[in-house]
């Protein structure tokens, strides 16, 4: 194992001292490893809060900032930050007029998050949840019930964020977050497997002229392996399962994420093969997002995540936003 790390016990910790020194925008509680804004919201204000295992940044410690979360909870590598921290969080944020929790379908997440939830209940705060299930790969895996939660919340943490900050109430959020929750739709493929500091050893093995469709973040199994295809051949498989599952005709934020070993000439060369494809059926990208948004470690591979959107969805994505990881408009 070869990685830019002074140990495996304390890559964490060590990530979060140098986000606090390269982004002034954000504030790291060290002891509770919570990501929060610099300057918190006006009172009266909506607060937004996610988070979920290290590992897949920039989600979600890139995305703390003007125009999306309020507080980002960091776990250890690919496990899910406890109840005490998501409630420090929860507790830390709120602006008098209630919390949302975005949450990643892993089982983890879910139970810790819905304590947390609870905890902030009983000190009466209004807590909602939106829970993210958007990967057509699997509909069970080992680490959830239901659908994994992928990139989906990268989209949602951006529009619900620039609503929030608008100033809409818990209610509305809540449910424009579920609509968005419920249409987004991801698919991912992994050239190699991830290694975790702590294993030393890539999660799973791939022969070297093999690929896994469908894999999760953390290197869950997916659907199936095969060998080695050019690019157009793996766009139509990643592309083929969203339509299967029923993806709609019209407008749409497609987002092309690499998992965290793919240069950008590869991501570029396969949006490049998916935009026709995704026309042909009557989907529309009118906006585009490709990088490293959501990733597994060092895995190599891509995860296309395509999200239905109106007038309004538009205009909240195209709002503007500051975050480490993702600014426009200001």
């Amino acid at each position: 194992m070869k990685k830019l790390i002074s140990s495996p016990e304390t890559v964490v910790a060590d990530a979060l001292r140098g986000l606090a020194l390269a982004h002034p925008g954000v504030r790291v509680d060290h002891e509770r490893r919570v990501v929060y804004r610099a300057e918190p919201k006006d009172f009266g204000t909506v607060a937004l809060v996610s988070g979920g295992g290290s590992g897949h940044e920039p989600l979600h410690t890139g995305y703390v900032g003007f125009g999306m979360l309020d507080a980002a909870v960091a776990g250890d590598v690919f496990t899910s930050p406890t109840p005490d921290q998501i409630h420090a969080a929860t507790i830390a944020v709120e602006r008098g007029v209630g919390v949302l929790h975005i949450v990643k379908n892993y089982t983890g997440d879910v139970l810790n998050f819905e304590l947390a939830a609870e905890l902030a209940q009983a000190a009466r705060i209004e807590v909602r949840t939106v829970l993210v299930a958007d990967d057509v790969a699997v509909a069970d895996s080992t680490f959830t019930a239901g659908r994994r939660g992928t990139g989906t919340t990268v989209l949602l943490e951006k529009i619900v964020g620039a609503a929030a900050e608008q100033g809409h109430d818990l209610d509305t959020l809540h449910e424009l977050a579920t609509r968005i929750a419920a249409s987004g739709r991801s698919m991912g493929v992994a050239l190699s497997a991830a290694t975790v500091p702590a294993a030393g050893v890539p999660t799973f093995e791939l022969a070297d002229n093999e690929i896994e469709w469908g894999v999760g973040i953390h290197g869950e199994p997916g659907r199936a392996r095969q060998t080695m295809a050019p690019a157009p051949e793996l766009a139509e498989r990643l592309v083929g399962p969203l339509v299967a599952d029923g993806l709609p005709a019209g407008d749409a934020i497609v987002m092309l994420s690499g998992l965290g070993a793919t240069p950008l000439i590869e991501l570029y060369a396969m949006l490049a093969e998916m935009v026709p494809l995704l026309e042909a059926v009557g989907v529309r990208a009118v906006r585009t997002l490709v990088g490293n948004t959501i990733t597994a470690l060092d895995m190599a591979g891509c995860l296309i995540t395509v999200l239905p959107v109106d007038a309004e969805l538009l205009s909240y994505w195209d709002a503007p936003v500051e975050t480490p990881a993702l600014r426009w408009g200001r």
